[in-house]
């Protein structure tokens, strides 16, 4: 008999030692000291000098490593994340890992035709209709940026439009202060009030410092209202090494963390225990193409540095995942989303979006995100390891079968076999001759063929004609408020 330990046996990965993790953090608490950072909000900066920070001249704001480590353990380890039905959807805590859509991609590969476009709301709906029904999507984003609804529009049309096509929580960005509280009315419409939707929150809004070191007006006024109205907030920056951070890993990594970290003490000063989740991302600029860089290495080790430092801190953390820098649905692309999906699983990210980005996250295709589905469907089977126990170890069925036998028909394995072994929906397992006669269809044909199908025949749960009607009207109510509105950065 095995006994006396865990029999499962699950793959684990950690990138940092406790004394590299130790460095990080001691290095990230010297640069906030004694460098700080710029925060470009009255309040905010008066709210930090009152809680003992040393204020500096124009913005600079220098922080105490107590008032740092005061804000991690004020913050909660545990974020639950509801659907708009009102089932729990996502419990954001410890190494559980959640993957979903992103935001912004300004063009999008046309399902009909295969045009290459400037992304519409009909994006929008479709990314939504499609991650409602793909099974290992757990959370969905506008994906697209329509580029045919009004500028000072486009997030509320996009939220509105998500919550129309999915009942999956949903992941949004904003301008500012004024169309977040439009969206968190919408939000707030479709689960019975603000009341109901602060006991369980269906949205978390994303929102960003600005590169290096900077904390700007409207990212301090959309973090502040997240946390008076209790509203899961994902405020992480996104750094490029060698541009908006420094060119080493290790420098770039202590700066996302110290713009991480301070965001924290401000949001926990503001509201204590209000939802937060936290961490950086750190692309690459190329330097031979002056592009930003999206699926390499280097991400993908500053991600696995932050999982470490954030599991360290006990707090729910931020990821990327699914993302790629080739321009269509290729080899370059299918390397580049595996590559970061299973890291991500791997080191425990807990909130991973921009599944199914390419371009450097500037486009998007419907195929994309059924690829990436399958590609995590794969990712958890990995992570989920195998059983060593007496039962799956099996000596009385080898016995049984003996040698020269068979195991096909035994009743373990007709028992075992959906559990044990990975089916793929989309993945090529037929012989030539069959794939041949098929069609020859690569993968991404059939993904694409999938997303097709998806739209047609997928029915997410349709609002109530009280909700829709409530939508509607604020909708109209932002389109005479914000029309001609100047949001400030």
């Amino acid at each position: 008999m095995l006994s006396g330990y865990i029999s499962q046996c699950v793959p684990t990965y950690h990138l940092l030692t406790p004394q590299q993790i130790q460095s990080i953090h001691t290095a990230t608490l010297e640069l906030l000291e004694t460098v700080g950072v710029d925060v470009h909000h009255d309040e905010a900066r008066q709210m930090l000098a009152d809680a003992g920070c040393r204020l500096k001249a124009d913005y600079r704001v220098r922080i105490p490593n107590w008032l740092v480590e005061a804000a991690i353990q004020s913050a909660p380890s545990r974020i639950t994340i509801y659907d708009r039905l009102g089932n729990v959807a996502m419990r954001l805590e410890g190494r559980r890992v959640h993957y979903g859509l992103g935001t912004d991609l300004i063009k999008t590969y046309d399902l009909d035709s295969g045009e290459l476009r400037q992304s519409r709301l009909k994006d929008v709906a479709a990314a939504a209709r499609i991650g409602d029904a793909l099974q290992h999507i757990d959370f969905i984003g506008s994906y697209a940026l329509a580029a045919d609804s009004p500028t000072n529009l486009k997030y509320l049309d996009s939220f509105k439009t998500e919550l129309e096509n999915s009942t999956k929580p949903i992941f949004y960005t904003a301008a500012g202060l004024e169309d977040i509280t439009y969206i968190n009315a919408m939000a707030s419409a479709v689960v019975g009030g603000e009341v109901s939707l602060q006991e369980k929150p269906i949205h978390i809004h994303y929102a960003e410092p600005m590169s290096p070191l900077i904390h700007s007006f409207g990212a301090v006024q959309k973090l502040f209202f997240c946390a008076d109205h209790n509203i899961p907030i994902n405020y992480t920056p996104g750094m490029m090494s060698g541009a908006s951070a420094p060119v080493t890993l290790a420098g770039a990594i202590t700066v996302g963390n110290a713009e991480a970290l301070s965001g924290l003490v401000m949001h926990q000063l503001r509201a204590k225990g209000a939802p937060i989740i936290s961490g950086f991302g750190m692309s690459t600029l190329d330097m031979r193409t002056s592009t930003c860089i999206y699926g390499c290495p280097e991400y993908r080790l500053a991600l696995s540095a932050c999982a470490d430092l954030y599991h360290y801190y006990g707090l729910p953390m931020w990821g990327t995942a699914g993302v790629s820098d080739a321009n269509c649905l290729d080899q370059q692309a299918g390397m580049e989303w595996a590559v970061s999906i299973m890291m991500d699983a791997m080191h425990g990210a807990n909130l991973v979006h921009d599944i199914g980005y390419l371009g450097q996250g500037l486009i998007g295709h419907p195929g994309g995100l059924v690829m990436c589905d399958e590609i995590i469907s794969y990712v958890k089977r990995f992570v989920r390891g195998f059983d060593l126990d007496d039962a799956h170890i099996g000596l009385d069925v080898i016995e049984e079968v003996g040698p020269g036998g068979e195991f096909l028909s035994t009743g373990q394995t007709m028992d075992m076999y959906k559990t044990e072994h990975w089916l793929p929906d989309l993945c090529n397992r037929d012989n030539l001759d069959n794939w041949l006669m098929q069609g020859r269809k690569d993968w991404a044909e059939l993904s694409t063929a999938k997303a097709r199908e998806l739209l047609k025949t997928h029915a997410p749960e349709p609002l109530s004609d009280m909700a829709a009607a409530a939508l509607a009207e604020i909708r109209r109510e932002a389109e005479s408020k914000l029309k001609d509105h100047y949001f400030r950065s």
